[in-house]
């Protein structure tokens, strides 16, 4: 599992080879959420409120790197860990 970074018990991850827009996965106890990176609005899936405010917040901060580790995903190239929400 790619993972980039894990906060709170919030795992949030890249896969390779995936579709377009740019997204990433988040996992926090039995609820998944597929974010777009761009848009910061969920694709897929559900998150309780408050930690939907917490990565949110967290990936408006760190918008570049996500971009960043996209495209690393999709070159097949090692992605580059994020610092977590502190």
């Amino acid at each position: 599992m790619p993972e980039i970074c894990r906060f709170l018990g919030i795992i949030i991850v890249i896969y390779y080879n995936e579709h377009n827009p740019p997204h990433f996965h988040v996992k926090y106890n039995e609820h998944r959420a597929t974010i777009d990176i761009r848009e910061l609005r969920i694709l897929e899936g559900n998150l309780p409120q408050r930690v939907l405010a917490l990565v949110l917040e967290w990936s408006f901060l760190h918008r570049n790197e996500l971009l960043a580790d996209w495209e690393l995903a999709r070159e097949g190239k090692p992605l580059q860990k994020i610092d977590p929400l502190t």
